[in-house]
């Protein structure tokens, strides 16, 4: 575990004393002391603190000995083009196999989705949830599937499950395709997608139900990708009107209207 030279390396490159950037992440010179010098373990809180003020990755922190790289490619790194950050194959997905040794789909379901967020790495957490198979999914990828809240996609319904294949590479995410995302703040999100990664090191997210404005989320905010492959629901969506039809009944709304406002002008009077 590189941890603790790390993450003496990145302060010293910062220009940052011990004290200074303990008092920007919020814990005692003495707690970022005791880091540096292995006597002390840090929490996953204190992780993802280092994380989102470096720009990079835990995983990178932790396993990768920054020493080794050369000056190009840790200036690379700090300009937020981390392999782990942006996903690549050296990424780890904890999973769960059936007694034929063939990949599981694990349910995460609205009550589970809370834990998921901390627990998604913890192959402990992964072990504990519902898992099933759907035969027309092909058996070399790996799928999970998460429970829908709320109606920021419609027509796709509240509750639904939606499954999605795991990207292992995120710059192959393609814009204007439907993706579940997982973050750290705002937990699990299923939207519309616009990659840009390569340019801004964040992705720009839509909702179906134009009532929700798109949003942004940096690529250190990120921890799990997954296609969009389909929905299942006890819902039977409603039906997209023709455009004919659409219009007609857009005059019959505005012609409801009018009546109602001569109406309430009548009673004025």
């Amino acid at each position: 575990m590189y941890f603790a030279q790390n993450i003496k390396l990145l302060r010293k490159r910062r220009n940052r004393t011990q004290d200074e950037l303990a008092h920007i992440l919020g814990m005692k010179r003495s707690t970022l002391s005791g880091y540096e010098n292995e006597v002390a373990e840090p929490s996953i809180q204190a992780l993802m603190s280092f994380s989102k003020y470096f720009g990079v990755a835990v995983d990178t922190l932790i396993r990768i000995n920054l020493e080794s790289l050369s000056e190009s490619q840790l200036s690379e790194l700090e300009r937020g083009n981390d392999i782990y950050l942006r996903g690549s194959k050296l990424r780890v997905l904890a999973t769960t196999v059936d007694e034929d040794n063939e990949e599981n789909i694990e349910l995460v379901n609205e009550k589970a989705k809370a834990g998921y967020t901390s627990g998604f790495a913890d192959p402990e957490f992964i072990q504990q949830l519902p898992t099933f198979q759907l035969p027309f999914l092909s058996p070399s990828r790996k799928y999970r599937t998460f429970q829908l809240s709320g109606d920021s996609m419609l027509p796709i319904p509240d509750k639904a499950w939606v499954t999605g294949e795991f990207m292992q590479d995120w710059n192959d995410i393609v814009t204007g395709e439907a993706y579940v995302v997982l973050t750290l703040d705002d937990g699990i999100i299923f939207k519309i997608i616009e990659n840009l990664l390569e340019k801004e090191h964040k992705l720009t997210l839509f909702s179906l139900n134009p009532v929700y404005e798109p949003f942004d989320v940096n690529v250190n905010e990120i921890k799990e990708v997954w296609r969009f492959v389909n929905y299942i629901s006890s819902e039977i969506p409603e039906p997209v009107l023709p455009e004919e039809e659409l219009i007609r009944t857009v005059a019959h709304l505005k012609h409801d209207m009018d009546i109602l406002k001569k109406t309430v002008l009548r009673k004025k009077r």
